[in-house]
Order: structure tokens, then sequence, then C-alpha cells
């Protein structure tokens, strides 16, 4: 049996009404370069994507502040490895700067055009599945944004365009302008707010919602209850895995893995199923 006869079958998902269809399950690069823990190799970090791959996952998630930087080079090198046609790649653009220092967002179209080329030349790839704008510019109207991204989609440069972590407002704003084929955000047993206004909107605009996070960061993985989080860890500066707000969350842990026992399966495997399971439910409808 061939290789590609030996991957397991992932279902498929469109997001947004432009296209673009996926792997439903999919996968974020971030913490091979470091964040949640000690960066890998490039060599291990290569043979994971390609693992992925492997198993049926086709869509790919980096950032331009990965690393930062270093992630969307590692990404580049393994879809070298791959059948590029055959993957979903994303990256994103907008911070400009994010360290000890401060932060600085920048969604002015010269910036966009800027990240971009950047970002085809360290992935190495002639265009880009899915371009988000990682967060939005306060003090550049989201149109003016908007207006490059969609001068990208014309240049076919990028093929689809999408916002992570903008209010219903912005949305509207932006989709008016170019469809949004997806909205990325924090969604998971812990995280749920997005639940009463933008997956309505997102359902009424047609447009996709990728969940990040799914298992709160590692913590239905067992980070913070059963297993220690590295001294080099950003998620000890996340207020639920400090102090209090930690022995008050941990019950929520026990009480999964009560039910995932039940199940005969991981606390990280029913947050995911969680997650699959409402997704489906809310855009298959």
């Amino acid at each position: 049996m061939g290789e590609e006869q030996q991957r397991i079958q992932i279902p498929r998902i469109k997001l947004g009404t432009q296209g673009l269809e996926v792997s439903k399950l999919g996968f974020g690069c971030m913490g091979l370069t470091g964040g949640y823990s000690s960066p890998v190799s490039e060599e291990v970090g290569i043979s994971i994507i390609k693992h992925a791959f492997h198993r049926g996952i086709t869509f790919f998630d980096t950032s331009d502040i990965y690393g930062p930087k270093t992630n969307e080079i590692l990404v580049g090198k393994a879809l070298k490895q791959l059948p590029r046609e055959k993957v979903q790649l994303a990256t994103k653009f907008g911070f400009e700067k994010l360290d000890s220092t401060g932060i600085k967002i920048n969604g002015t179209p010269e910036y966009v055009r800027a990240s971009i080329e950047a970002s085809l030349k360290r992935l190495d790839v002639d265009y880009i599945d899915l371009y988000y704008q990682h967060r939005v510019d306060t003090n550049t109207p989201i149109e003016d944004t908007m207006s490059e991204l969609k001068k990208l989609v014309e240049e076919g440069k990028i093929k689809y365009i999408g916002l992570s972590e903008a209010s219903p407002e912005t949305i509207k704003r932006a989709h008016a302008v170019h469809p949004i084929s997806a909205f990325q955000t924090e969604w998971s047993l812990w995280t749920r707010d997005i639940e009463d206004e933008i997956v309505p909107l997102c359902r009424e605009l047609g447009i996709g919602i990728v969940p990040y996070s799914p298992l709160g960061r590692g913590f239905f993985g067992g980070k913070g209850v059963v297993e220690t989080v590295p001294a080099n860890s950003h998620l000890l500066y996340f207020p639920r895995f400090q102090g209090e707000m930690l022995k008050l969350v941990k019950m929520l842990y026990l009480k999964v893995e009560k039910l995932a026992e039940k199940h005969g399966c991981s606390p990280a495997q029913l947050a995911l199923a969680w997650v699959l399971f409402v997704h489906f439910v809310i855009f298959s409808c």
C-alpha cells in the first residue's frame, strides 16, 4: 500500500464562501520555534510537520511574529518536502513589534505590502493560501488595510483573506471591502466568549471560524495540572496558570479527565472532540 493510501482521511471543511477548503484539523506551527517551551531543532520541526501531513493534516498555520521570523523559515523548508498544491498554508502579519519593551501593531497599506513580500521570501513560496491580519491596527482604518489585501488577492500573492481577534463591527466593515474567508480566535472548553456575537455574525456572513488554542494552551493536555510548565514558557504569564486561578481551573481539568476516562480517551482528545463537534454543528447546518 502506498504512502498516500496509508494516510488517515481527516474530513475536509470549507472556510468561507470563496472556495477555500482545508482539513478539519489543522496544525499550528508556533510552538516549534518556542513560546510555550524551548524550540525544537530544524530537523525535528520539519519531521513533525511532515508527520502531521502524512496523518491527513493539510492546513498549516504560522506567522511572521513567531520566532520571530524563524517559524516561517522552518515551515517553508518543510513545504519543500511536501506537495505544495495539497497544502493550505496560512500566515499572518500585523505585529511590527512584540517584545519586552512593548507591542506595536501596524495595518497600513505600506506595511501590508512589505509584510507579504517578506513572508513569501521566508517561506520561499509564490503565494499564501490564507493571509490573516494577526491583530487589528486601531490607528489605521480597516478599509485601508483590506483594500491593500484585496490588491494582493488580485495579484495572486494571496488566495484568501482572514482576520484574527477583531470586533464584530470591524469584521462587518472589513467584509464589505472584500469577503473574509476565515476568522481566527481562541475557542475551547474554557474560552467561549465568541459564542454570543462572533459566531452568529460569521455564520450570517459566511465566514469560517478557525479556533486557536483548542487545548486551552496545553491545559487540557495536562500543562499545569499533571505536567510542569517549563520555566521559559510564556504560559507562566497567563493568569489561568498562576496561583489561585490555577487551583480553580484544576477542578475543570479533573472533571474533563473523569469524563474522558468514561469515553476511553485522553482529556486532550475530549477537548478537541468538543471543538470539532461544536464547529460541525454550527457550520454544517
